[in-house]
């Protein structure tokens, strides 16, 4: 059984100007975000080398609980404000492993 819906998002912002901005929108926005009742994990993360961008990791207690945050005011706002900072974004929706012994290659 899966113990999760857990995704990556990638955003490459514009400039350094951007980026202050799109970290004082995350700022006001992730209290809220860590808040919800289904949001086990909402995480954000600067990459070593690699000033302009930000990678979140989201992990959700089901689909639903993710369908609930993206229906949230303050997520709403977020996704809308965005925009104007962020030059591209790459989302990974990711599927649990539960029993690595069962995968191709396992144990060789």
């Amino acid at each position: 059984m899966a113990s999760g819906y857990a995704l990556t998002v990638r955003f490459t912002l514009r400039d350094d100007a951007a980026a202050a901005a799109f970290d004082a929108l995350v700022a006001q926005t992730i209290q809220g975000i860590r808040g919800e009742p289904g949001t086990l994990v909402y995480t954000v993360h600067a990459p070593v080398d690699e000033p302009l961008v930000r990678v979140f990791y989201e992990l959700y207690a089901d689909h639903d609980a993710f369908l609930a945050h993206e229906d949230q005011e303050h997520t709403r706002h977020f996704l809308a404000a965005r925009g104007e900072f962020v030059s591209g974004v790459e989302v990974a929706f990711l599927n649990e492993l539960t029993d690595l012994s069962k995968r191709p290659g396992a144990g060789q």
